[in-house]
């Protein structure tokens, strides 16, 4: 197996998938599509952060693409719909990097507060400025969190343990955690919350989410927090508020365009603003998060195509199975339609003498994935005969 990693994926990943005998070849930027397209020849398994974007046409240029994986939270960047066509899975790190984006985001919050990015400008211009304008503590106020997922739900435990009350709005039926209190509109968590921190995801339908009309909603003299997408928020409305007043501060880590490489120069409407900290996509770059990062992703690309599994796939049917200790293992991608499961079980009863010791299948939308392990290996006939069926996307052995 060969994979390729790109824009500077932790070395642990490379040490995962180096120690089962893959070729590696890892580069530190991001690549263009059509230098993504020159560089997959011969790839099997692709890793990227943020900056890639995977599109239909990479993938139409790649069809002998098995597995990609992103070393990250989101998978916005991919063209899911594609990968499915093509039986590709796409695994992501939805839980390594949590803890560091809250402790991010819980910084920014107090610095905010305390009007630290002035203080410190002010001391390296050489100006004594101590004075307690405009400073406060976070204990007793109110923070609101738009979307309470992973990072919500642990933004939420930690904030309550610095003496913040917390509400929180989801779209999706989401059980509070200590005395965190649901919201039954985004607007009436807006009118109440000193701090309003957006962890929402990526999806098309969230562009734009959070614009005038929301920051006109929110309380007077309350800060925001962005760090979760960059196109989700009107930050020229933003601006507006945070000059007139109406928003006392803000922090951006993530924004609509973004730099492809290290170095790369950044422009934004908020840069020059003494109540905003920038912030360029760190959340979850600590030496911590990405090590996790590295080797989670990379051992769900390692189980994937050396044993099947498909536990966490963002796109594919999920069967996990347990490790292959001995016999034998076909893992069957299809199309989700009548009959296949029972031409696929009268193939395997086909094959004489053979036990099947295991088999599960799942679907999803318009997939089907089945993987059954025997005592011997099935006979050729039986595997090109699934391949050679209308309504397969893959079939492999392990």
């Amino acid at each position: 197996m060969k994979a390729l990693l790109l824009e500077g994926i932790h070395p642990a990943a490379v040490e995962t998938l180096e120690s089962r005998g893959w070729e590696v070849d890892l580069r530190l930027g991001s690549l263009a599509e059509g230098e993504l397209i020159e560089a997959l020849d011969g790839v099997d398994a692709l890793g990227i952060r943020s900056n890639t974007n995977v599109t239909a046409r990479v993938l139409d240029e790649h069809p002998g693409l098995l597995a990609i994986g992103c070393f990250c939270i989101g998978t916005n960047q991919v063209d899911l719909d594609a990968a499915s066509r093509q039986g590709i899975g796409v695994f992501n790190a939805p839980y390594s990097n949590t803890r560091s984006v809250v402790e991010l985001v819980i910084g920014e919050i107090i610095a905010l507060a305390r009007r630290l990015p002035e203080k410190t400008e002010r001391m390296h211009a050489g100006v004594w400025d101590k004075s307690a304008r405009g400073s406060h503590e976070v204990r007793g106020r109110t923070l609101g969190i738009v979307g309470y997922g992973n990072i919500g739900t642990q933004l939420s435990n930690m904030a309550e343990a610095i003496g913040m009350r917390v509400v929180f709005y989801d779209t999706s039926d989401r059980p509070a955690h200590g005395n965190a209190r649901r919201m039954s509109s985004l607007h009436e968590l807006l009118a109440i919350s000193d701090v309003v921190t957006l962890h929402v995801d990526g999806r098309p339908g969230n562009a734009g989410f959070f614009g005038a009309a929301e920051f006109a909603a929110m309380k007077p003299r309350a800060m925001f927090v962005n760090a979760s997408r960059g196109m989700v928020v009107d930050y020229e409305a933003l601006r507006d508020r945070l000059i007139d007043g109406h928003i006392a501060g803000a922090a951006v880590d993530v924004f609509p365009v973004e730099p492809k490489a290290q170095g790369d120069a950044f422009d934004s409407v908020l840069r020059g603003l003494d109540n905003v900290i920038l912030t360029p996509h760190v959340g979850g770059s600590t030496a911590e998060a990405q090590e996790e990062i590295g080797g989670f992703v990379a051992g769900k690309l390692l189980g994937y195509l050396t044993a099947g599994n498909t536990s966490l796939s963002v796109n594919l049917p999920t069967v996990g199975m347990p490790p292959l200790v001995e016999g034998h293992r076909l893992g069957f991608l299809h199309r989700n339609v009548p009959g296949v499961m029972a031409d696929f079980n009268a193939l395997i009863a086909a094959d004489g003498g053979n036990n099947v010791t295991g088999q599960r299948l799942t679907t999803r939308g318009e997939l089907g994935y089945v993987v059954a392990d025997a005592t011997e290996p099935l006979a050729d006939k039986v595997v090109e005969t699934l391949r050679a069926s209308e309504h397969c996307l893959w079939a492999r052995t392990w």
